[in-house]
């Protein structure tokens, strides 16, 4: 499977999950770290555009492609998730789901549905599993952001 994400350029090839650690996520607690990428390239846009304000977005972006084999993937069923993990900001129950399941799955990717594009799917990479090593990057391009997304 294919899979994208948008962010800085110097974090590009980063399979530290630096960024998620220090933050925290819709599906991770700070201090747990982990990658956020999506299925495509418009969702990976759109992911990206929701949690970052306009006068932060840096000059500096690209978009990373990387390849993961599917049968790496646990696909998290809807059923599964807390009830209101659709809510903003992310409650507490999506970050403890999420973080449970960092620490504890044999999988190295967690398939979790997006809220923006409904039958859509975000894959977040799990940097702590052993697997890690083995997610390839196939490219690093630059994506020039637009901000008329933002002005809408």
């Amino acid at each position: 499977m294919i899979v994208y994400r948008v962010g800085r350029t110097k974090y590009a090839r980063d399979l530290t999950g630096e960024g998620a650690r220090l933050h925290g996520g819709r599906w991770n607690h700070k201090l747990i770290p982990c990658i956020y990428t999506s299925e495509s390239r418009s969702l990976a846009t759109l992911e990206y555009s929701v949690n970052i304000n306009i006068e932060d977005i840096p000059r500096s972006l690209s978009i990373t492609t990387f390849e993961i084999p599917d049968y790496w993937i646990l696909q998290v069923r809807m059923a599964d998730l807390p009830g209101d993990w659709m809510q903003v900001p992310a409650p507490a129950s999506t970050k403890d789901f999420g973080t449970r399941l960092l620490k504890t799955a044999d999988y190295p990717v967690l398939r979790f549905p997006s809220i923006i594009v409904p039958n859509e799917y975000n894959y977040i990479l799990n940097p702590l599993h052993a697997a890690i090593d083995s997610i390839e990057i196939t490219s690093v391009k630059d994506f020039l952001y637009d901000v008329r997304i933002k002005r809408m």
